[in-house]
């Protein structure tokens, strides 16, 4: 092959990569999810990390004693984080296929938020 094609050809490879990664980093920006528990006095939002974005109590939340709404707060945000797993799985397959780079980010993930 003609050395300049080769370098031309793998400049395309490197833009193609530079690209997918941008539109990826991009899409896992706006992955995140909100999780209310089973009676809707707690609703909890996370972002891709899994990081607390927001916690709203509504006014069934008062009648609760303070040991079950800080479990009832601790369960609601572990789904949120798994919804939000799930979610950047799904956006990173979009990039990556199945394969082993994939399998490497679900080893991370809760249970449940594979695919």
């Amino acid at each position: 092959m003609d050395p300049a094609q080769w370098l031309a050809d793998y400049r395309d490879r490197l833009e193609r990569v530079a690209y997918s990664a941008r539109a990826a980093s991009a899409s896992l920006r706006e992955v995140g999810a909100s999780a209310t528990s089973p009676r809707g006095e707690v609703t909890v939002t996370v972002n891709a990390g899994g990081g607390l974005e927001n916690v709203r109590l509504s006014p069934a939340a008062r009648r609760l004693e303070a040991d079950a709404l800080a479990a009832l707060i601790v369960a609601t945000s572990r789904e949120a984080q798994r919804l939000a797993s799930a979610r950047m799985v799904e956006v990173m397959a979009t990039y990556l296929g199945d394969g082993d780079a994939l399998a490497q980010i679900t080893r991370h993930v809760p249970a449940g938020a594979t695919r």
